[in-house]
């Protein structure tokens, strides 16, 4: 999978290259670039922002960098993604969509976003990560990756996809690991029982638990 990022600050995206998406662009299962807006403006100065019209707080990113920007890039079957609180909420099964395309451009708005005419031009998927608002698209555009990322063939493994808050509908068990006590605290027996059919049967239990106290919306 190929992802180009359109961006005023490409210094933001270096947690792209850390961790599993570091190794997965490495093995050649992501291709990630960054591309500087700025790069694209006609103004000496590289000024990528004015003021909206009919009044209002704050600068808005102008069209014609982000359009020339998006035209570097955008080839037949590209599939563009905008970050916005007007989009459709993340999820695992937008997320899971996302990942078998095979070419995503993705523009990231900042300060009060971007001019309407790029949206109108180039009709983006908008894509919402939670009912608030951010200084700019730089971060929502990270968490929507990463979370694509995860289905992308080979980047993490089938078990671990299966196993995970969300993948059945609710929220993942509590984990332990190495000591068995920490602070007087101690791993629950069962896991120490080497008793496969009990341990499944414990953490269905404690996921079910966890999802009624925490995410009771989640439970059909």
């Amino acid at each position: 999978m190929k992802i180009d990022i359109l961006t005023l600050f490409p210094e933001a995206f270096s947690a792209l290259n850390c961790s599993i998406l570091k190794r997965a662009q490495e093995s050649g299962k992501l291709e990630i670039n960054i591309i500087n807006i700025r790069d694209f403006s006609l103004d000496k100065h590289g000024k990528c922002d004015d003021y909206t019209y009919g009044g209002g707080a704050g600068m808005l990113m102008t069209p014609q960098p982000i359009f020339d920007a998006v035209k570097s890039v955008k080839k037949r079957g590209s599939h563009i993604v905008f970050a916005s609180p007007c989009g459709e909420k993340l999820s695992p099964e937008l997320a899971q969509s996302l990942s078998k395309k095979k070419h995503l451009i993705f523009i990231c708005g900042h300060y009060e976003g971007i001019d309407q005419r790029i949206i109108d031009i180039f009709k983006p998927q908008e894509i919402s990560v939670g009912d608030y608002v951010l200084t700019g698209g730089e971060i929502p555009t990270m968490t929507i990756i990463d979370c694509l990322a995860r289905f992308v063939d080979g980047v993490i493994t089938k078990e671990s996809l299966d196993e995970e808050s969300f993948s059945s509908g609710g929220l993942e068990y509590p984990q332990y690991t190495h000591p068995q006590v920490f602070e007087g605290l101690s791993v629950p027996e069962v896991l120490l029982s080497g008793n496969h059919a009990e341990i499944a049967k414990w953490r269905k239990k404690e996921s079910e638990k966890r999802t009624k106290e925490r995410r009771a919306d989640l439970i059909k």
